[in-house]
Parts: C-alpha cells; structure tokens; sequence
C-alpha cells in the first residue's frame, strides 16, 4: 500500500469530531436536515461583523501594485505593525512589531512554534481533556504529546503538572478559553504555573517554553478575563486567530507573538519565520493580513453565544446531566450519565443528535457538545437529551 504506516494509523483513529460530522450527513440524507441537531463541529455560525464585507469589497477592488505578491515570510509590515499597537494594550506589554508573525491561523502558528522549538522526542505536555488535534502537530515535528488530567472542574492540576514535568519536556501547550470545557485559567494558577517552570528550566538546564492557544480569547462570558501569559513567565509564545472572534475559520488567518522578554526572542522569531517558509505556508494570505489590520480588537457578537450557553446550560442540568458552566469559547462538557461516554453518544445518536465523545479529548465520561449552532437546533434537541438520559439511568 502507497499510503505510509503512520498516516494509516492517524486516519484509524482519526478525529471524532470528524466522524461524528460525517455521521451527521449520513443522518441527514436519511431523516431529512430539520430533523438531525448537529453538535459535532465548532465551526461559528454567528456571521462576521458587516464591516469585514466592507472591507473585503475595498480590498478587491483595490489597484495597489503587488498586492497578491511574496512578501516577508513573518507577515506584512503593516499587519505586523497593526497588531503590535493592539497587543500592547490587550496584553498589558511592550510588544514590537518584530516580536509577531502573521500565520494561516492558530494552526500553523502552533506548527510553526513546535518547527521552531522542537527537537526529536521532545516532549509537549498539555492539560487533558484538549484539542485532538495537538498530538499530530506536535508528531510533525518529533515531539511527543504528554498528556495530564485537569482536576474536576478543568482547572489546571499544578502539583500533577509539576510532578511530570521531566528533562524531556520542551514546552507545556496551554489553551483557555478551552476547547473543549469551555474553562478559562485563572491569574493566579499561571502565576503559579510560571513559577514551576522556572524552577524546572534552572533545574534540567534548559527553557521549557509556554505555549498559550488563544484562537477563544474574546469569546468570554460573565465580565470573565483571560489572563496574558508574558506578565507571568518570560518564555512564553501565544498564537491566535481570527476564526473564532471574527467568524473567518475558512480564511486560515492568525498571528505567533513572542514575549518580550523571552531569552533569544529575536532568534525564536526568525526560526518562526523561516518554519512558515519551509512548512509550505510561505507566508499568511495577503488579502486576510490586510484586511485585519483594520479590524484589531473587532469581535462577533458575545451575547448571542452566552444565550446558547444559557439555554444549554439551563436545561441539560434541569434534565439531571453534571456540568461545569463553561466561561467561554462555545462549548459544553457535560459528564455522561454512564461511565462509557462512546455508549451513550450512541444514545444520542439514536435521538439524531450529533455531539463527540470526551475520550476522543482525552475526557472520558464526558462528551462535548458545540453550540455554535442555529437556536432550532437546540431547541430541537432537547427532548431527544432528555430521553437519552434517562434511557441511561435505566440502563
């Protein structure tokens, strides 16, 4: 077979939010859209601001000289200029221009962070449950995602994370608001969290670098606050996107920023820059750096995703289901009402409601819903929740 043992083995256990997706358009075609509620995939439905169309128009029907052009491979000037007058205030830092690079979203920001980063067998730890797709990113470039449980209610377990920190660890991957709880981490857990790794670089005589995956940033609820990693530990990298914030996903538009007091920033810059060249991503779309440099700080509107979550929240925990109230991105991670979370996705399943499983996140015993969805959906829902739970009581 052409196709290498590795990748047969990805495509095996690929992603369950992908098979779940796909199940969904089996159901469809079989039961008819409007009656299917499809919770598998966190792609935003809630359209972009209707000044990106204005801009997007402008752009197009601009005559500048070289606009599709190659351009530096860390990003336009300008978008790179835009971004470091935003960040300064967003992030409560000095943050120059030189310190960013514009990427194809946060995916291959994180790419080109563990390019720049990794040597082979390093070690990415992250909390569990987390994005499914770190373990590949982090295999591209001969790293080994290590895994460790959050305590209950998704915060960070420090004296777990401090306690499998080892000489193998290069960087500890970090994402809040999370995908998939829904948790943000707190000031003082990455105070903390800073303080282990400085302790634990002096003590293996190397810099164990934190990642910060923050594509969710803006989409917070309750007067809730993200904290920035750079005023907690100096050798520490976020990267983002607007595919959430602004509802672009399909665009592949984001940025890395480098702490300002990261040790050899400048030279991390330049591994970044030259990852996105020799990855194949050469440089992020000219149209989308251009058109963000006019948008910083712009957001979807916030209220109508906490309206879902509200609605969402009110009634699983009516119906009996555990959860944690998530304070942001757009998902809930309810506990299953049995311990084999596969089992009673298939439950649901069987009430045409599509969510994922936790285990495929590294959370058994939960399952995640994105409600990221038209309010139809949720409504439509809701008996089908209800049945399947106690379905599974009486089990």
């Amino acid at each position: 077979m052409a196709i290498s043992a590795k990748m047969r083995r990805f495509a095996e256990n690929s992603s369950w939010i992908r098979k779940m997706f796909e199940e969904g358009g089996r159901l469809k075609k079989l039961h008819g859209e409007e009656n299917v509620f499809d919770f598998s995939l966190g792609n935003p439905n809630v359209p972009p601001p209707d000044i990106v169309r204005q801009k997007l128009i402008e752009l197009a029907g601009s005559e500048e000289p070289g606009a599709h052009g190659y351009m530096p491979n860390a990003g336009l000037p300008s978008t790179r200029a835009a971004l470091s007058s935003y960040l300064c205030g967003e992030y409560c830092v000095s943050m120059a221009q030189d310190l960013i690079v514009a990427t194809c979203g946060a995916a291959g920001g994180l790419n080109i962070i563990f390019k720049a980063l990794l040597d082979a067998g390093d070690e990415v730890m992250c909390p569990a449950p987390y994005f499914v797709e770190y373990g590949f990113y982090a295999d591209n470039h001969g790293g080994v995602l290590k895994p460790v449980p959050v305590l209950p209610d998704f915060t960070l377990d420090l004296d777990r994370m401090e306690r499998e920190i080892t000489e193998k660890t290069k960087v500890v991957l970090i994402n809040s608001p999370n995908n998939p709880t829904g948790q943000v981490y707190s000031d003082q857990s990455l105070a903390a969290l800073g303080r282990i790794l400085d302790a634990k670089s002096r003590q293996f005589g190397h810099v164990i670098y934190l990642v910060s995956d923050e594509p969710y940033r803006k989409i917070v609820y309750d007067d809730c606050c993200v904290p920035c990693v750079f005023q907690y530990y100096p050798n520490s990298l976020i990267t983002s996107s607007y595919s959430k914030d602004l509802s672009l996903p399909g665009e592949r538009i984001g940025f890395v920023a480098v702490g300002p007091a990261a040790e050899d920033a400048e030279g991390i810059v330049e591994a970044l820059a030259m990852a996105n060249r020799i990855l194949g991503f050469v440089n992020a779309p000219a149209m989308m750096q251009r058109l963000v440099v006019e948008l910083q700080g712009m957001c979807v509107d916030i209220g109508i995703y906490k309206k879902k979550r509200d609605r969402l929240v009110s009634a699983l925990s009516g119906f009996g289901y555990e959860l944690t109230v998530p304070r942001g991105a757009f998902y809930l991670f309810p506990r299953t009402p049995i311990p084999d979370d596969v089992q009673f996705v298939r439950l649901l399943l069987d009430e045409n409601i599509l969510v994922v499983p936790g285990s495929g996140f590294g959370g058994p015993g939960h399952f995640r819903v994105a409600y990221c969805v038209d309010d139809r959906t949720i409504e439509g829902s809701l008996p089908g929740f209800e049945r399947a739970f106690k379905r599974a009581k009486s089990m």
